[in-house]
């Protein structure tokens, strides 16, 4: 098969499509051939060398993938060849072929294509976990979302409304602004003009956000704190803006909040399964009656995969960019 490899660290010319050996399904594991995968900021981190996959993971980048199973490991059931799939990976997914855990896997909801389906599993994982399973945001409650016109973002939008809540996003500009307000956003903050401090209280009668989904770290740590309403619940899940902060534990305590930071693509297979079931259950009846949907930029080909870095890193995009192996 082959597979976009990594010789040596670097920009978007780093990516090089190469031939590869075909993974083998191991124990409770299916291989997938791969329809698409998906681009993530993590791809980016370990293109640069920052972000090595997990131990027995893939050595390719790609945290999702949708497909078809082309083949069942020993002690899998409830999957056959051929069912069309989409899976959460701690890498693998920019190849032609992935090996992935059974318990990783999602069907492809009712009335979506297999190469939309890509787009899936990392950001709906990511959300479901942080804003619902973590920071267990609630209807009636206000969520602010940084990065609203991201994969993340624009699924957090979705799944926050679909619940009841109020969302509020920062995005830089217009544009993605517009797109967030089309999703169901309600309060629409640009960050390169504005406060989201002072907008976040205004838009909540001085009470703040519920709960924060963050991408910066620690570049907006003091000022989510202070965004935060009494109770109130800040999800880190990035760190574009620095991983080094310093937190005001007085301020914090003077709101009786709460700061939680996790990953996706390290935690152990049962915690992921356990995040890929909850998903099923609680987000799949969603997508398959159309009350939230993918939201996707661009399509290129798997091969080109530097092409698809260099629109994510000039921040070109709005949601998510697909690489396909037609």
């Amino acid at each position: 098969m082959h597979a976009i490899t990594i010789p040596e660290p670097g920009g978007p010319e780093a990516l090089v499509w190469a031939e590869v050996p075909d993974p083998e399904p191991g124990d409770g594991e299916v291989l997938v051939d791969v329809a698409a995968g998906a681009v993530n900021r993590a791809d980016v981190l370990q293109r640069q060398g920052f972000y090595d996959p997990p131990p027995g993971a893939s050595p390719y980048p790609g945290l999702e993938c949708s497909g078809r199973i082309s083949a069942v490991g020993p002690g899998v059931s409830g999957w056959a060849v051929g069912d069309e799939v989409c899976a959460l990976l701690g890498g693998g997914g920019y190849a032609e072929k992935v090996a992935v855990p059974s318990g990783q896997l999602l069907p492809v909801p009712d009335g979506m294509d297999v190469t939309t389906a890509a787009g899936l599993p990392e950001v709906v994982c990511t959300v479901w976990s942080n804003v619902f399973m973590v920071a267990h945001l609630r209807p009636g409650e206000t969520l602010l979302v940084h990065g609203g016109s991201s994969g993340i973002g624009t699924m957090a939008i979705q799944l926050a409304k679909a619940v009841g809540a109020r969302v509020a996003v920062t995005a830089g500009s217009a544009e993605k602004l517009d797109r967030c307000a089309k999703l169901g956003a309600d309060v629409l903050i640009n960050y390169r003009e504005q406060d989201f401090v002072e907008e976040i209280r205004s838009a909540t009668g001085g009470a703040g956000a519920d709960v924060i989904l963050d991408i910066m770290g620690a570049k907006y740590l003091d000022r989510n704190v202070k965004a935060l309403a009494t109770n109130g619940r800040l999800a880190i899940i990035g760190l574009q803006g620095g991983n080094k902060g310093e937190l005001n534990l007085g301020a914090l305590l003077a709101k009786r909040g709460a700061v939680t930071a996790t990953s996706l693509r390290g935690r152990p297979a049962d915690e992921k399964a356990a995040i890929v079931a909850a998903v099923r259950e609680h987000v799949w009846p969603l997508l398959s009656d159309g009350r939230i949907r993918a939201v996707i930029d661009s399509t290129v080909p798997m091969r080109d995969a530097a092409e698809a870095h260099r629109s994510l890193d000039a921040s070109r995009h709005i949601g998510k960019i697909l690489l396909t192996t037609d």
